[in-house]
Formats: C-alpha cells, structure tokens, sequence
C-alpha cells in the first residue's frame, strides 16, 4: 500500500480547526505539521508543536498543504508552497485580488501541482444530488438560478466584504451546477456595519448558456439562511445548503378549473418531491477530492482556475456596484 500523504495546515482558527480534524479522519492522509504565527486558540494541535510561519511548515516534509489563513496572506504562503513542490489546497476566496490569484494559477501551474480552491459549497449533498439531477434532465432546460446567503454578522472576517467572503460561495456553485460561465454581472452594495467593506450585496447576471441568476447576499440578518433555487422547464428544485435538503416542486399537469386563480399562474403547482439520499460532511468529500487529485484519480476538485473566474466575478460584481452599470467579467 503506498503511504500516506504527509499534510501540513497553515492557519487554525475558525476554520482552520475543522482542517485539522478531517485530515486527521480521511484515509491516506497524514497531518504531519501545523503552523500558525498566532499560536493555537482552540487546542488542535494535539501533540504537534505550532510551527512559526509557512516557511517551517514546508520544513517539515509535507506533500500536501492546507492554507486557511486570512485571504491577504494566500498569495505568499501558496507561492512559496509552490516552490517548494508542495500540493496546495486554499481556503475560498483564492486571493485577495484577481492579479495575485493569476500567479497562484500560473506558479501551480508551471510546476505541475494540484492546486485547489476550498469552495465547499460544490460538496454539499444537496448541491451534488441537484447537480446530477440537472444533468439527468429532471429539470428539462434552466431558467433562472436564485441563491440567499443571509446571515448574522462574523466578527472573525475581516479583510474581506461580504461579496468575497460570502457571494463567492454562490458564484462559484452557480457556474458549477449549470455548468455554463457569467458573463455579464450588475450589482448594488450597502455600508451599514462601520466598516471599509460592504455587508450587502445583490447581483444580477446572466450565464453563457442564457440562464439567468440572482444572488440576494448579506451578514446583517439576524436569521440564517442557505437557498438556491434552480427554475426551469419542468418545474423548479429548491436546495437548502444548511441542512442538505433537496425538495423538487413540479409543474402541474391537472388544468386548473378555479378561473380567478389560473389567470395569475404561469403554471400550475404540481406535485412536491423531498428527496432522500446520503448527507456526507462537505469538508470530508471536499478533502477527499483534493486527496485524489493529487493521487492522480479522478476527482472534482476546485481548481485554482476555477477559483480564479468566481474571484474575477466578484470583482466584477464591485466594481459594478461602484459603476451603477452592468460589468463584463
């Protein structure tokens, strides 16, 4: 049997402790060496030491890197992770911006590794359950895609607006599940919380395919809330990303005989699926993907690419909302 991927984590805060327990949990996988300039607040480390910076880190003899440090800081440790030969997964957004994110593309690029970006939305079950739905023809042709991201503000995030923390999520599973790019963005943003960056965000846009989408994001509601809604020929497919649920609502196919109601209706409401089907954490599929990747096995990993355009769509959501006009990614 082929040993074990030696991994090493830079950053274990917030999310960084949820990498440490799921590279301790999936096979192949060896959590060698964790690095963290501010030490260790929530005790993950266990009996490795914290090393000081990335540079220590890469010390250590790692053939795999999980970068979850503050977004200014991935272009640095990635480019040196690079150098060094090492394949690197970073936490979502890809970089703080769309330039310094092009030459973590070309570095990994150019030396042949696997690098991957921690968008984990791609990995619930509920998206990856709609998105094979999609392709099966369930849905017959898409209309429209609407997602709400809506939340309670995070006190640990703050280099980032919203639009980059949050919309990322939503751009990035957009373009996944219907498998065609944006290529037009129009936005609007609001400054409600005191800070340099934007807390609200609405984007409108439209899809390579024709499919139109809706991203309603912000973090100044005091209830949570994670839907994409998918609309198209056959009726519409509502996912719940908080709890893994995938609901399907069809099109009727008994004509209405109440007249006052029918004349308001496109359609008629049918017939209401909740599917039921395995719901696997999303941070262990996420790094079981980026695990096979590396192996050389087939695997939908997050490509740093792919990473790149959402960043790009982001920017481009910004800089529409500083525009007041529509923006091509």
């Amino acid at each position: 049997m082929a040993a074990a991927l030696r991994a090493g984590l830079l950053g274990v805060g917030m999310m960084g402790r949820h990498h440490a327990r799921v590279l301790r949990e999936i096979d192949g996988v060896d959590l060698v060496a964790i690095a963290d300039p501010g030490g260790d607040p929530h005790g993950v480390a266990g009996e490795l030491p914290v090393l000081p910076d990335i540079e220590a880190l890469i010390g250590a003899g790692i053939d795999i890197a999980v970068v979850a440090v503050p977004t200014r800081f991935h272009e640095d440790a990635a480019l040196k992770l690079a150098a060094a030969g090492v394949h690197t997964l970073v936490e979502k957004p890809i970089a703080e911006t769309v330039p310094a994110g092009r030459r973590m593309v070309e570095a990994f690029a150019s030396a042949g590794l696997v690098g991957a970006v921690g968008h984990i939305e791609r990995f619930n079950p509920a998206l990856q359950q709609l998105r094979r739905r999609l392709e099966a023809g369930d849905l017959g042709n898409v209309y429209q895609i609407a997602t709400r991201r809506q939340g309670p503000f995070p006190s640990r995030i703050a280099d980032v607006g919203v639009a980059k923390d949050l919309a990322s999520h939503d751009v990035d599973l957009t373009a996944w599940v219907a498998q065609s790019e944006y290529v037009n963005v129009f936005a609007q943003t609001t400054f409600k919380s005191g800070r340099d960056h934007e807390d609200m965000i609405a984007i409108t846009g439209r899809l390579a395919s024709g499919v139109i989408v809706n991203h309603l994001v912000n973090w100044l509601s005091p209830m949570k809330e994670r839907m994409t809604i998918v609309t198209g020929e056959k009726g519409a497919f509502v996912a719940d990303t908080a709890t893994g649920d995938l609901t399907f609502y069809a099109n009727g196919t008994i004509p209405l005989e109440w007249e006052s109601v029918s004349s308001f209706r496109g359609v008629s409401e049918g017939d209401v699926t909740r599917y039921a089907f395995a719901k696997r954490e999303p941070l262990r599929v996420e790094h079981e993907a980026f695990r096979d990747a590396v192996l050389g096995l087939p695997s939908d990993v997050v490509t740093m690419e792919q990473g790149l355009r959402t960043l790009a769509v982001v920017e481009a959501a910004l800089a529409s909302a500083g525009s007041g006009g529509s923006v091509v990614p």
